[in-house]
Formats: C-alpha cells, structure tokens, sequence
C-alpha cells in the first residue's frame, strides 16, 4: 500500500492521540466521518496501524525506575533462544523484549518500584533465566517519545 500526504497526517495525529473519533479526525482533514473511518480501516486492513495501546504513566502507578537491561546469551542456539524468550515473557516487570544485533542478544525495557526492587528483579528472576551469561543495566534518567518517520 502506498501512503499519500493525506494518510502520514492522519498517522501522526492518531500516534499523538489514538483516543480521536474519525468525526473529530474528519473535521480536522476536512473529510466526513464515514470517509475518515474507511481510511483509518484502510490503514489497519493492511498492517500499517497494527493497533492501539493505553500508556500509562509508570510513576503514577507505582514504578519510578525504569532500567535497560542488555543481556548476552552464554549459549547460542535454537532452543536457548526460545527458552529465554519464553521465560522472560513470564517476568511481570519486563516491559519488552527485543532481540537485537551487536553486543547484546536482547535489549530489556524493565520498571520497578525502586532500586532495591529492581535488584530483587534482577537477581531473582532474570539472571536465572535460561541461558543468561553477561548482563548489562542502564538507569532511565528521562525520556521524551517522539513519533516515527511518517
């Protein structure tokens, strides 16, 4: 599918808020709501918008530490990839689990209360996992979330 002007807008206003109805996002593009509707279902029919999420905000909910966790398999192979995988999808606190090329074979985005509990995390449940040899941590200090290239 190929994206005009008209679908990048509509994009980057439902990334900056999901929670718009197509009348409002309609007004706003100057289509009707049955038009801005058959668009946005344009978009998710083909896996461009591959869904909506609720964000919250971590802080307010009792997780004030985020950390980077960049783990290196000791092992390599098929089935210690997806032991690992499998065990670390179990970890309530492990945001997401992304499998990467270079240093590390999986970039962690994990949240605790504190430090103290991040440790408890760290020491209890991740580095038991299957497969773990090295481990590194970086603290969030801030963050800013910015939108994709649309």
């Amino acid at each position: 599918m190929t994206l005009d002007d008209l679908d990048r807008d509509i994009l980057r206003a439902l990334y900056a808020d999901a929670s718009q109805p197509a009348s409002q996002l309609g007004r706003k593009f100057g289509l009707s709501q049955p038009a801005m509707w058959r668009r946005i279902k344009r978009l998710e029919d083909a896996g461009i918008i591959k869904g909506r999420a609720l964000l919250l905000d971590a802080e307010k909910v009792g997780f004030g530490v985020t950390v980077f966790l960049g783990v290196k398999l000791a092992t390599k192979g098929r089935v210690s990839l997806e032991d690992f995988e499998r065990a670390v999808g179990a970890i309530p606190e492990v945001q997401t689990v992304e499998h990467v090329l270079g240093l590390y074979d999986y970039r962690l985005r994990v949240v605790a209360r504190d430090l103290a509990d991040f440790e408890r995390v760290l020491r209890r449940r991740v580095m038991t996992l299957p497969g773990v040899g090295n481990v590194e941590a970086n603290v969030l200090l801030s963050e800013e979330r910015r939108p994709g290239p649309i």
